[in-house]
């Protein structure tokens, strides 16, 4: 499902330099001077993945909570030497995971056996492997998946095209499994899936979003575009196949194991349990939202409302009065952060 673009964008006001003759003209600096500057500084965008569970959010804070951010910056100077400052493309609360958030950091390389001396900049693989050491050992839930070299005013937040975020709903009343804790929305109560599509289509477009807008967002204007919005039902991981599913899932003539995802999907809603000690197996849905940019909370209140039309507790009629109510009073409770995924963050890279 998708949708076409609003121009939900700020508008960029120019300065009238006629009416400010009178102000003091700058000085531009010369070419060499800004050679100088940026001699020896390279900035790296880099992707990182990382489990949310033990994250205080992703952003720097003034008291004393682990953050994304912190880990990745002390990790940065124990491989320069030196403090960095790095730059989110998205912000993530406590709890949310992330398959590729993507940052930007600016390190000039200087020299440890003469101090002052300036080094050609290190090689992006360098960088990876460098930080990913010292991640490793602090506790090892955040990850560099990627780095490239970028011009010195390519900034992960603002050149950012797209984001997409996942969120994953276990549905079934057996326990959550202890390899599924907080990485996944439980809700007891069977789901009808259909009807969360359908509920979806209302969504999508170019909205008025008052009513999936948490208090305390700092965005100037609650019109935004989703460009998509869907659900899945997919595979939950870790996918262990049974014994009778192995057997049925291999060819007696070919002795070739065929394994079709259909099969499994369907395997899903009947198999498991059967074996002493086996666990019946939930339906795994994940809900894909995308868009340019989201409100705060917007992805965890539109996944509270589809949870509530795929209970039968709302119909598509009472997402539609939701929306056009604008107001946060209107939505549902908002879906934990334990299930959401920010999935990618696209751009047009140099």
């Amino acid at each position: 499902m998708h949708a076409k673009r609003c121009n939900d964008s700020l508008n960029i006001q120019q300065v009238d330099n006629n009416n400010n003759s009178n102000k003091p003209v700058k000085i531009s600096k010369t070419k060499e001077e800004e050679e100088e500057e940026e001699r020896g500084m390279q900035r790296y965008l880099f992707a990182v993945e990382y489990i949310g569970t033990r994250f205080s959010g992703s952003q720097k804070q003034t008291s004393n909570y682990r953050t994304v951010v912190g880990v990745l910056e002390e990790a940065f100077h124990k491989f320069i030497g030196r403090p960095v400052t790095v730059s989110c493309s998205s912000r993530t609360d406590a709890g949310v995971h992330a398959l590729c958030n993507v940052c930007h950091v600016d390190i000039e390389r200087i020299s440890k056996r003469k101090p002052g001396e300036v080094l050609p900049a290190h090689e992006p693989e360098v960088v990876r492997k460098a930080v990913n050491h010292f991640l490793l050992k602090n506790e090892g839930d955040v990850m560099v998946t990627d780095v490239r070299c970028v011009p010195s005013d390519f900034h992960a937040r603002f050149k950012a095209q797209e984001r997409t975020y996942f969120y994953r709903l276990l549905s079934g009343p057996e326990p959550l499994s202890t390899f599924e804790k907080d990485r996944a929305w439980h809700v007891p109560e069977d789901l009808d899936f259909l009807a969360m599509q359908k509920a979806c289509r209302v969504l999508i477009g170019c909205h008025d979003f008052s009513s999936f807008r948490a208090a305390g967002c700092q965005a100037n204007s609650p019109i935004r575009t989703l460009d998509e919005l869907n659900v899945s039902e997919v595979v939950s991981v870790p996918y262990f196949p049974s014994f009778t599913e192995r057997g049925q899932a291999i060819s007696s003539e070919q002795d070739q194991p065929k394994f079709s995802y259909s099969y499994v999907t369907e395997g899903l809603r009947t198999s498991g349990g059967n074996e002493f000690g086996q666990r019946k197996r939930h339906r795994c849905f994940v809900i894909t939202a995308r868009a340019r940019s989201f409100l705060y909370h917007q992805v965890r209140l539109l996944v509270g409302v589809l949870k509530c039309v795929g209970t039968g507790d709302l119909t598509t009629n009472d997402v539609e009065g939701i929306l056009n109510a604008k107001t946060i009073t209107a939505a549902s409770p908002m879906a934990p952060a334990c299930g959401l995924y920010l999935g990618n963050v696209k751009y047009e890279l140099p």
